[in-house]
């Protein structure tokens, strides 16, 4: 069985708060987009139960196969129910580092993908309570729809905004931005700011004036070359342009399909109807 986990993108990204757990309460709209990595679980029935051969190809992945989000998932199901033997195969095609959530929607469809072939029946409440519990961003990957999110980014309300006709192009400049470090030189703002009411209230060509980013401030400074995608994309017109969660993804939003767009070569750059 095969299963397509998709990136995202933060429209708006308020850090409200750090928390006494260490971690920070925040505020921000994600948006699923059309970029995917690929995801295949089968049934070895040569394999003892709850064995797992975990294999991966595509984009190189820093750390273990133990520390990583797709292992986790299917041990932390097998806590609870056993499983068949499994062979689990990623093939990485979402940066990391980049702000765009791939491994949290790596970890959130191996929990799907692995319920629905071993039938495990786990239901939308526990699967929900597993996401939340192997990262702040795992819930969200749970649908594919826009959502607000709040809270460590586990707090969910759906969102019906209508991006439909636009261009989304996403630039990855290839560098690797600490999220840890981001949080960390990022001053809270202290309160919420409501983005829903202020997206489906405010025109997309206003977006720029009221809907930010609070760690832009920090990583622009440190990565001018990201600042400079973001000038280039306005430049060429786009209706608004954003750096996409902790960074170093920048996207930017257009009426019309751009072109004559040029970035660097060793830029990766993608262009999506929405």
């Amino acid at each position: 069985m095969v299963v397509f986990p998709h990136a995202k993108i933060n429209l708006g990204l308020n850090v409200v708060a750090r928390r006494p757990d260490g971690f920070h309460d925040i505020e921000s709209v994600l948006v699923p987009i059309r970029l995917h990595d690929v995801l295949e679980a089968v049934v070895d029935r040569q394999l003892p139960k709850n064995e797992l051969v975990y294999t991966r190809s595509g984009l190189p992945i820093a750390g273990s196969l133990e520390e990583d989000l797709c292992y986790k998932a299917v041990r932390m199901i097998q806590q609870h129910h056993q499983l068949p033997g499994l062979r689990l195969h990623l093939h990485k095609v979402i940066p990391m580092g980049a702000g765009l959530g791939g491994g949290s929607s790596d970890g959130a469809h191996t929990l799907l993908l692995v319920d629905r072939l071993c039938r495990s029946g786990l239901g939308a409440e526990v699967l929900l309570a597993h996401a939340t519990a192997l990262g702040s961003d795992c819930a969200f990957f749970l649908q594919s729809e826009p959502c607000v999110v709040r809270g460590r980014g586990e707090l969910l309300e759906p969102l019906g905004l209508d991006l439909q006709g636009l261009h989304l192009v996403l630039v990855n400049p290839g560098l690797h931005v600490s999220t840890a470090a981001v949080y960390r030189n990022t001053v809270p703002t202290g309160g919420y700011w409501d983005l829903a009411s202020l997206l489906q209230r405010e025109r997309i060509g206003s977006w720029r004036s009221t809907i930010f980013n609070t760690m832009e401030g920090y990583v622009l400074e440190v990565h001018p070359e990201i600042a400079d995608i973001k000038a280039s994309l306005l430049r060429s017109g786009a209706v608004h342009a954003s750096m996409t969660g902790s960074g170093s993804s920048v996207f930017g939003l257009f009426k019309t399909s751009p072109k004559d767009l040029t970035f660097p070569d060793r830029y990766r750059s993608w262009t999506f109807a929405l």
